[in-house]
């Protein structure tokens, strides 16, 4: 079997994806769980990008990944970081913290990507610092847009949904 750097895979790989996808599909059952039985959202993702912390909602998560080699496509916008192959598929990577503040320093470090779900129908992900894992979001204090942890953080709500509805994110071409 070959890698994606041309190696032949060891022994342990194949446990190694086995493991992998054990734990996709252990998460994937948390993310259907996660919803109370009023459609209410009980459990988020705590991600944070370039010092801030946003909870997005599980159902628009796809898979957190190790960040690999991107591809820069020439003529886009500062906040499209390339393309990567993500078991297959080409994905755009954004840069959200670029995104949404033109002045904000490049994405340092590897990192990881978050992939968008499959049923938003983008092939996208978020370039993230950290994953925090879940969070309950039922079980913070709302101060105005954000929402306050028992232990003093500030989390942000992030929607994927709405982002691929924004007329500036669907142009990543320079114009």
């Amino acid at each position: 079997m070959m890698d994606i750097d041309g190696a032949e895979g060891r022994p342990d790989d194949a446990a190694r994806r086995t493991r992998l996808r054990a734990y996709q599909e252990e998460l994937l059952e948390r993310m259907q769980a996660a919803k109370s039985g009023n459609g209410e959202r009980v459990q988020q993702l705590g991600l944070g990008i370039a010092g801030t912390r946003w909870l997005l909602d599980l159902t628009e998560a796809g898979e957190i990944v190790p960040s690999g080699p991107l591809t820069p496509v020439p003529l886009t916008r500062p906040w499209y970081l390339g393309l990567v192959n993500v078991r297959g598929a080409l994905l755009g990577v954004i840069d959200l913290a670029r995104y949404l503040d033109q002045d904000a320093p490049a994405a340092a470090g590897p990192g990881r990507l978050v992939t968008f779900s499959p049923a938003l129908g983008f092939n996208c992900a978020l370039r993230v610092d950290q994953v925090y894992g879940l969070r309950q979001a039922g079980a913070m204090e709302r101060i105005g847009d954000a929402l306050r942890d028992p232990e003093g953080n500030t989390w942000k709500p992030l929607s994927l949904a709405a982002l691929v509805r924004e007329e500036r994110f669907l142009h990543v071409a320079i114009s």
